[in-house]
C-alpha cells in the first residue's frame, strides 16, 4: 500500500467491545442456566448479535471514507478551499486545447511550480453558452488539490441581461461529479467596439442581477479595461459595474508604453471605488494590435510587478497562458512580489 493511501482504522476496539458483554453474560449463565447445550446455544446467539449491532454502528459512522456504497466505491467528498479573493499570482485560460494540450495534470503541475495562487477558466459567453462543464471536472479537482483557486470567467455582451445573468449562476452552480465548484466568478465587460451594448443602465443591470443570482458570499470581480482618456471619452460605466462587484480587475495592456506608468494610472484611478485591485497584465503578443512585437520581456514583467505592489494591488494575474513563452513564466515565477 503507497504511504499517501489511506489506512483503515484499528479494529480490535471494536472486537473487545463486542467480546465484553458477550463475557460477561456467559458467566451470569453459567451460573443460572443447568443446561452446557442450553447455555452454549444462548451464549452464541447473543455474542453474535452484539457483534452485528456494533459493528453496524462502526459502518455507519464510518461508511463514506471506508465503506462500498451500493458495492461502489465511495467517492471522497472534496475538500473545499476557504472563498477568498485572487490574491497572489494568476494566470488566465481561454482555450484548454491550447493550454498545454488541454492536460489538467499539466496545467496544474505548471502553475504549482511557477507558484501560481489561482487560474481564470472561461466558462462561456453570449456567443457560446456556458459550455465549460468538462474541462471543469478536470481541472477543479487537480487545482484544489494543489491549493490552487479557479475562478470562472464569462464574456457577456449585455444585450440580453438577463441570459447573461443565467448563464454565469449556471457556471457558478456546476459542480464536478465529485462535488468541486468555482471558488469565484469574473464578468469580461468590455466596449461596444468589441461586440457589447454596454450603457450605464445594461452594467447597472447587470451588476445587481449577478450579484442577486450568486449570492452575497461568492467572490465576484468586475473585469474592466484599462482607464484611459478614450474611456472617459466613450462613457465607460465604470461606477456602475463595479458597485456590486467585490473586487476589480483592469486590463493594464501596456502595448507600446511603459508597464510602471500604465498599472499605476489604473490603480489611482480605480482607488476612487474602495474595492480591492487586482491588475490583469500583458503576456501576449501586442504587435497585431499596434504594440511593441512579441510578448514583454522580463524587465517589462518585473517591473509591472512592481509598480503594482508599490501602488496598492492585492494582486496580480496575467492574459493569457496559451499567449505566454517560457520567459514569461520564468519571470512570473521570480517575481517576489505577491508570493504565497
Amino acid at each position: 500500500m503507497p504511504a499517501d493511501t489511506p489506512r483503515p482504522p484499528d479494529c480490535s476496539p471494536l472486537v473487545w467491545a463486542a467480546l465484553s458483554p458477550v463475557l460477561t453474560v456467559s458467566q451470569w449463565l453459567s451460573r443460572t442456566w443447568p443446561s452446557r447445550r442450553e447455555r452454549l446455544v444462548a451464549t452464541v446467539c447473543l455474542g453474535t448479535a452484539v457483534s452485528l449491532a456494533l459493528v453496524g454502528l462502526a459502518t455507519a459512522a464510518r461508511f463514506d471514507r471506508w465503506g462500498l456504497v451500493g458495492g461502489l466505491e465511495a467517492t471522497s467528498v472534496p475538500k473545499a478551499l476557504p472563498r477568498s479573493l485572487p490574491y497572489g499570482k494568476g494566470m488566465w485560460i481561454w482555450q484548454p486545447e491550447k493550454t498545454e494540450g488541454n492536460d489538467a495534470a499539466a496545467i496544474v503541475a505548471r502553475a504549482d511550480d511557477v507558484g501560481l495562487t489561482h487560474l481564470y477558466v472561461r466558462t462561456g459567453s453570449s456567443w457560446d453558452g456556458f459550455y465549460a462543464g468538462g474541462f471543469l471536472d478536470r481541472i477543479l479537482p487537480a487545482a484544489h488539490a494543489a491549493g490552487i483557486r479557479v475562478y470562472g470567467w464569462d464574456f457577456p455582451r449585455l444585450i440580453s441581461v438577463g441570459d447573461d445573468v443565467t448563464r454565469a449562476a449556471a457556471a457558478v452552480d456546476y459542480r464536478t461529479p465529485s462535488g468541486h465548484r468555482l471558488d469565484g466568478f469574473a464578468a469580461d465587460i468590455e466596449t461596444p467596439s468589441e461586440g457589447t451594448e454596454l450603457s450605464a443602465e445594461a452594467a447597472s443591470s447587470y451588476s445587481e442581477g449577478l450579484r442577486r443570482a450568486v449570492g452575497p458570499d461568492l467572490p465576484i470581480v468586475a473585469v474592466v479595461p484599462r482607464p484611459s482618456a478614450w474611456m472617459a471619452t466613450i462613457g465607460f460605466p465604470y461606477e456602475q459595474i463595479v458597485a456590486n462587484f467585490d473586487a476589480v480587475a483592469p486590463m493594464v495592456y501596456w502595448f507600446n508604453r511603459e508597464p510602471g506608468t500604465d498599472v499605476a494610472g489604473a490603480l489611482a484611478d480605480l482607488r476612487r471605488y474602495g474595492k480591492p485591485v487586482f491588475p490583469v497584465g500583458q503576456a501576449f503578443d501586442g504587435g497585431p494590435e499596434g504594440g511593441r512585437p512579441g510578448v514583454p520581456p522580463r524587465a517589462e514583467l518585473l517591473r509591472f510587478f512592481e509598480v503594482s505592489e508599490d501602488q496598492g494591488a492585492k494582486g496580480v494575474s496575467f492574459w493569457s497562458w496559451q499567449a505566454a513563452d517560457q520567459e514569461a513564466f520564468d519571470s512570473i515565477k521570480e517575481a517576489p512580489q505577491f508570493r504565497a
